[in-house]
């Protein structure tokens, strides 16, 4: 029998339990990308990070957590991530009807923290309480409190393979020793995919690199990895990721214009990217047109 993508894609997580590589399956097959080996998940955790108003003014149905379920649903979405409270709501409002990410850690910015430390905000057995396929979970590479953090994941991640679920992992770099330009660069971001491969994610989120080499120390290497369109650096990335054998999805980062987000959508499939994970720049859009948006993603990411 010929294998199938989604196959393929399983056979790099031979070592996972049943369990975990049945909810990879589940996220792999569900929506209007199912079977394709590319995802789209649509994340709200930005009213815990940035604030209700910042998030939601812009179009204040996205004020009500069962919104963006619907909105998830009917967008033919592989995966939709959130905090406790809003997966609370959504997991009551429709059981089953959409693969659920439950984040398990959380940080507000209601302080300033140079070196940030999120806040453990859930559990393992509040992900399998409300029927999740997987839980996500934040590190920031660069922070000084990066060993902590770490070190809970790599807990985390133990427990919650053994019950049976995906881990997927947010790498930001963060930290007073890195500019915000540095945070995105080509050199740093693909470090930080491979710490989260590394510690054992499954599926990885990271920001699109800059064609800026920020350590000195690696700018030697660097001149030897093409890096000059942002199709070559998520090509990097994404092999900085064991090679490819393991899944790394792109961020679509603060508010755009629509042809600014769809050419970073060519980009990251040319590059061989496996999906993206949008959130601001569709709840800050009316319905209608974050439908019209999302599926234009799709159409992309569809194609062989």
């Amino acid at each position: 029998m010929t294998q199938t993508r989604v196959q393929e894609i399983l056979s790099w997580y031979a070592s996972e339990t049943p369990g975990t590589r049945a909810n990879l399956a589940r996220l792999l097959n569900h929506g209007r990308l199912r079977g394709t080996g590319r995802l789209v998940i649509y994340p709200v955790d930005q009213g815990f990070e940035h604030g209700p108003g910042r998030s939601f003014a812009p179009n204040p149905p996205a004020y009500d957590p069962l919104y963006h379920y619907d909105l998830a649903l009917e967008a033919g979405c592989s995966a939709y991530a959130a905090p406790l409270g809003f997966i609370e709501a959504a997991a009551q409002y429709d059981p089953g009807a959409l693969p659920l990410i439950l984040k398990l850690n959380s940080h507000d910015v209601l302080r300033h923290e140079a070196d940030p430390l999120p806040a453990l905000t859930a559990s393992v057995q509040d992900a399998l309480r409300l029927g999740c396929a997987a839980i996500g979970f934040t590190i920031y590479p660069g922070s000084a409190q990066r060993t902590v953090m770490y070190e809970q994941l790599r807990a985390l991640a133990a427990e919650a393979k053994a019950c049976g679920l995906v881990v997927v992992v947010w790498s930001y770099p963060r930290g007073a020793d890195l500019t915000p330009e540095q945070e995105t660069a080509v050199d740093v971001v693909a470090y930080a995919a491979h710490i989260a491969a590394q510690l054992g994610a499954h599926i990885i989120k990271v920001k699109l690199p800059s064609d800026l080499v920020a350590q000195e120390a690696a700018r030697r290497a660097y001149q030897h990895i093409p890096i000059a369109t942002l199709a070559e650096r998520v090509r990097h990335v994404v092999q900085s990721a064991f090679n490819g054998r393991r899944i790394v999805v792109f961020s679509g980062g603060e508010s755009k214009d629509l042809d600014t987000l769809l050419h970073e959508v060519q980009a990251i499939r040319a590059g061989g990217g496996f999906g993206s994970i949008i959130g601001r720049n569709t709840f800050q859009r009316p319905r209608a047109e974050a439908l019209d948006m999302l599926g234009k993603i799709m159409d992309i990411y569809a194609q062989p």
